[in-house]
């Protein structure tokens, strides 16, 4: 079975952001990293290389595949900033259609700027998203 490449590192967030070179997204990312951590209750913590993520969860496929990932993230790219949360929720998409300009991917939600986007839009859909995967994927020892 293949490898995870994201997966819960040591390095620091703060490091990381700090890399970012574009002035306003490294502002919006440290904005982010306040509104996800008031939000869910988590510290955050690096996932790979570049994905800044809050709390975990284990998930088991049908198909056998299995790992760990963050309840909840965001990554400040290049061209976009990226917004993780969990998929499979009706109300996740009834939040999108409220949340401000932005494009999604299979599970990412992209933004140019917060200041695009409904900053009590984007809480729900992190509160929403931990809710979902804790009831989706159950753990023995809750966090």
């Amino acid at each position: 079975m293949a490898e995870l490449k994201t997966k819960e590192t040591e390095h620091s967030v703060i490091e990381f952001i700090e890399q970012v070179e574009s002035p306003g997204k490294r502002a919006d990312a440290y904005r982010l990293l306040d509104l996800f951590t008031e939000t869910t209750g988590y510290e955050a913590k690096m996932w790979g290389p570049s994905i800044i993520g809050f709390g975990s969860y284990h998930y088991k496929y049908a198909s056998g595949h299995e790992g760990d990932a963050p309840l909840v993230g965001f990554s400040p790219r290049k061209a976009k900033i990226s917004l993780y949360f969990a998929v499979g929720d009706t109300e996740r998409e009834a939040l999108l259609t409220k949340l401000g300009k932005h494009t999604t991917g299979k599970a990412c939600v992209y933004i140019n700027k917060l200041a695009d986007i409904d900053i009590e839009v984007l809480k729900a859909l992190i509160s929403q998203s931990v809710q979902f995967l804790r009831r989706t994927y159950p753990s023995p020892d809750s966090e």
